[in-house]
C-alpha cells in the first residue's frame, strides 16, 4: 500500500512536460534558422549559437532529473535560503559582473556567461510562496502585505541597478498572485489607474490628464454621494492624480535615458516633426522596423524552415535572443505563430489549473507565480517584436537563446511539476 502511494506521489503532469518539450524544440528550430551562416548546417556545431544551445537543451534535462529527484518539500524548506543566495548573487554582480551591451548582468566564466537574475525569478516565486502560506502572515494587513512587496522589490530594485528594465518589468507579474490570494480590489483599481494616467500625461499634457481625471473623480463622488462619500476625499484623490501625473512627465523628461525616451516616444506617437521621427526610427526602432517587416512578410503559411530572406540575411538585429518570434513569423507564417501563441497560452492555462488543485497554500502560490511569470514574458515579449508595446529587453521563455534564461525558465517550471506531482501526499 505504501509503495502504491509513492508510486501515485511521482506522478508527473506530462502535458505540461509536452509543452514544455514543443516549446523547446520549436525554439530551438527557430533559433537554428537565425543564427546559422553559410549553407551546411551541421545540427552540433558549436562554432554556431544553435549548437551551444543544443549543448544548453542538454543540460536542461541534466537538470531536469536534479529537480524531480529532489523531495518536493525541500523547495518550501529552504525557499528563504535560496531566496537569500540569489539576492547575493545579485549583488556580487556589482563587484564582479561583466559588462554585456551596458548591463552589469552576467558572471563571466571562461568563455561563458550566466545571468542571475533569470535564476532570481523562481528564488523570488519560492521566497514570496513561502511567506504568504506562512500561519503568521495575514495579508489582509498593510504590515504583511509591505513586507510581501519587499520580497518582490528588492530583486527588482538590484536588476534595475545593473541597467537591466526588462528583468524588472518582469516582478509587476507578482501582483496576479497577490490579487488572486484576496488582494483588496482597490490595489488593481489603483494600479490600472496610474497606468492610464501615466498614458494620458504623455500623450496629452497634464492639463489634459488633470481635466480628464476631475472629470472621473467627479463623476464617482456624484454616484457615490448617497454613501456618505467625502468631498475632500475626492479632493484629495484628485490632487494625488495631478501630483503622479506631474511625476510621470518629470520621470520622463529627466530620469529616463534618450533611448528610452524615444522608444516610448514612438510607442506613444509623441514626436510631431516628421524629420525628428525619421531620424528617431532608425536610430530606435531598426530592430522593431526590421521584425515587423519580416513578421508580415511571413503570409499566412510563413516561407518555409530556413527559407526566411530577411532571417537568412540577417535584417532583424538581436533576432535569435528577444526577437526570435519574428523568425516564427517570417517562416511559418500566420498560421505557425498562432500555434505558438496556442502552445504558451497551453502551457500557462495548463500551469493555473493545476495550481488551483493544489492542497497548499504554498504549491497554490507557487504555481500562479510561475504562470505569471510566464504570462508577462510571453505578453511583453510578442508585443514587442509585432510594435504593439514598447521595446524592452526581455526574452521568450523556452524559445530565446541562451543557457541562463532556458534554465531558469526551466527550474521555475519544474519545481512546480515537482510540487504539483507530491500534491496527493500534502492531504
Amino acid at each position: 500500500m505504501h509503495s502504491r502511494e509513492q508510486h501515485r506521489g511521482f506522478r508527473f503532469d506530462w502535458i505540461t512536460i509536452v509543452l514544455f518539450l514543443l516549446l523547446v524544440g520549436f525554439g530551438w528550430l527557430n533559433i537554428m534558422s537565425a543564427s546559422h551562416e553559410g549553407d551546411i548546417v551541421s545540427y552540433f556545431d558549436m562554432s554556431q549559437l544553435y549548437g551551444k544551445h543544443a549543448i544548453f537543451i542538454g543540460l536542461t534535462f541534466v537538470l531536469i532529473i536534479l529537480i524531480l529527484s529532489v523531495e518536493a518539500k525541500f523547495y518550501e524548506r529552504f525557499a528563504s535560503i535560496i531566496y537569500i543566495v540569489s539576492m547575493l548573487a545579485l549583488v556580487g554582480l556589482f563587484i564582479f559582473g561583466k559588462d554585456v551591451n551596458g548591463a552589469r548582468s552576467w558572471y563571466g566564466i571562461g568563455s561563458m556567461t550566466i545571468q542571475p537574475s533569470e535564476f532570481a525569478k523562481f528564488a523570488t516565486a519560492l521566497a514570496l510562496a513561502k511567506y504568504m502560506s506562512d500561519l503568521q502572515t495575514d495579508m489582509d494587513t498593510v504590515k504583511d502585505q509591505l513586507k510581501a512587496v519587499g520580497i518582490i522589490v528588492l530583486p527588482a530594485i538590484l536588476i534595475l541597478l545593473q541597467n537591466d528594465a526588462g528583468s524588472t518589468i518582469v516582478y509587476a507579474s507578482f501582483f496576479f498572485v497577490f490579487y488572486r490570494e484576496g488582494l483588496q480590489q482597490v490595489y488593481l483599481i489603483i494600479a490600472i489607474s496610474a497606468i492610464v494616467l501615466a498614458v494620458l500625461a504623455l500623450k496629452f499634457g497634464i492639463l489634459i490628464t488633470a481635466i480628464a481625471a476631475a472629470v472621473v473623480v467627479s463623476g464617482v463622488y456624484f454616484f457615490r454621494r448617497k454613501k456618505r462619500a467625502s468631498i475632500l476625499q475626492s479632493i484629495l484623490i484628485l490632487l494625488v492624480c495631478i501630483s503622479f501625473s506631474a511625476g510621470v512627465r518629470m520621470f520622463y523628461d529627466h530620469v529616463l535615458k534618450p533611448h528610452q525616451q524615444n522608444r516610448i516616444s514612438l510607442w506613444l506617437r509623441l514626436e510631431k516633426d516628421p524629420i525628428k521621427l525619421e531620424k528617431m526610427k532608425k536610430e530606435e526602432a531598426y530592430n522593431l522596423i526590421q521584425s515587423e517587416q519580416a513578421i508580415s512578410s511571413g503570409g499566412w503559411t510563413g516561407k518555409g524552415f530556413m527559407q526566411g530572406t530577411r532571417t537568412t540575411g540577417k535584417f532583424v538585429p538581436e533576432q535569435e535572443t528577444d526577437y526570435i518570434f519574428s523568425t516564427v513569423g517570417e517562416e511559418w507564417g500566420f498560421l505557425g505563430s498562432s500555434l505558438v501563441v496556442l502552445l504558451f497560452m497551453g502551457l500557462i492555462i495548463r500551469v493555473l489549473f493545476l495550481a488551483e488543485s493544489q492542497k497548499s497554500q504554498f504549491s497554490r502560490v507557487y504555481g500562479y507565480g510561475v504562470a505569471s511569470i510566464l504570462f508577462i514574458h510571453f505578453t511583453i515579449n510578442t508585443g514587442m517584436v509585432m510594435g504593439l508595446i514598447p521595446t524592452v529587453g526581455i526574452p521568450l521563455p523556452f524559445f530565446s537563446y541562451g543557457g541562463s534564461g532556458l534554465w531558469g525558465f526551466t527550474i521555475l517550471l519544474f519545481i512546480f511539476i515537482k510540487l504539483d506531482s507530491n500534491k496527493i501526499n500534502e492531504w
